[in-house]
């Protein structure tokens, strides 16, 4: 059960199911159906496309570990999952990923076409910084908002998530070291995580000592992620992804199944859930 300071003792999956809702509800009200109608029917598709909402939930989560409360969190959480949405509308582009499908539907660009996926991308991203500043500049909190943003954009530029998918790209069809797949995977999936969860104790009023505690504890995040994402791909079907299975393999892809076999895939996300769940 979760003992987060503004909330009784609540079970994890009620906690998430819940807290999916809510950002569900507000991700509707910050990318109205308005002029021009492509662009936002493109913006509001992926947007809109459903998931766990992880990374809100997460930021949420991290708010209120710190004594903020919920109303406080959500502007910067649906922030955050219009970044992440950037970033998925970006992978799946035919120059990178080349995908058909996420999360069961058609990807953006096999909907709308390449070059409105790419404008609903940028799109995403400058409305995300949009409507975190406007949010809270309502409520003075103007210096927590300039840290949060400082460590947002670093998780999604060239030293973030830029970097991991650029060295990625570079590393098709070639032989990656261990080392080498794991430096892919922290800046292309684990900044992000890892911002996410920082920026909601930032917004929370968290102090330096809390903040650390939260980074080190959500550094594990990420990798865990990617490790049972590669498991996954060679080992579900499409339908039950809601992404095309295998794209990976396919594709030639290092991953961590395909460096070290599945069984040391799997030993290797126990050991992260058990880093992730020790109190030091």
């Amino acid at each position: 059960p979760l003992n987060l300071p503004n909330l009784p003792a609540i079970e994890f999956k009620e906690y998430m199911l819940m807290m999916a809702k809510h950002v569900n509800k507000a991700l509707d009200e910050a990318g109205p159906l308005r002029n021009p109608i492509n662009i936002h029917e493109a913006m509001r598709y992926s947007l809109l496309a459903g998931g766990k909402q992880v990374r809100p939930v997460l930021f949420i989560g991290s708010c209120e570990l710190v004594g903020g409360e919920e109303s406080l969190a959500i502007p910067m959480a649906c922030a955050l999952k219009m970044i992440h949405t950037m970033s998925l509308i970006h992978d799946d582009l035919p120059c990178l990923d080349d995908d058909d499908l996420r999360r069961g539907k058609p990807t953006n660009h096999r909907t709308f076409g390449e070059d409105t996926a790419i404008l609903a991308r940028d799109a995403h991203l400058s409305l995300a910084f949009e409507h975190h500043v406007a949010a809270k500049t309502r409520n003075f909190l103007g210096e927590r908002v300039v840290r949060a943003i400082a460590e947002m954009g670093s998780a999604v530029g060239s030293q973030g998530l830029v970097a991991g998918q650029i060295v990625d790209l570079a590393s098709k069809g070639k032989d990656v070291s261990l080392s080498d797949l794991e430096n892919i995977h922290v800046h292309k999936t684990a900044k992000l995580l890892e911002a996410t969860a920082v920026c909601g104790t930032i917004m929370g009023g968290g102090d330096v000592t809390e903040i650390e505690k939260v980074r080190k504890h959500a550094r594990c995040i990420g990798p865990l992620f990617q490790v049972v994402d590669g498991i996954m791909d060679v080992t579900k079907y499409s339908k039950e992804l809601g992404k095309t299975a295998v794209k990976e393999s396919v594709s030639d892809k290092a991953t961590y199944p395909k460096l070290t076999g599945i069984e040391n895939a799997k030993k290797f996300a126990r050991e992260l859930v058990e880093k992730f769940n020790c109190k030091e």
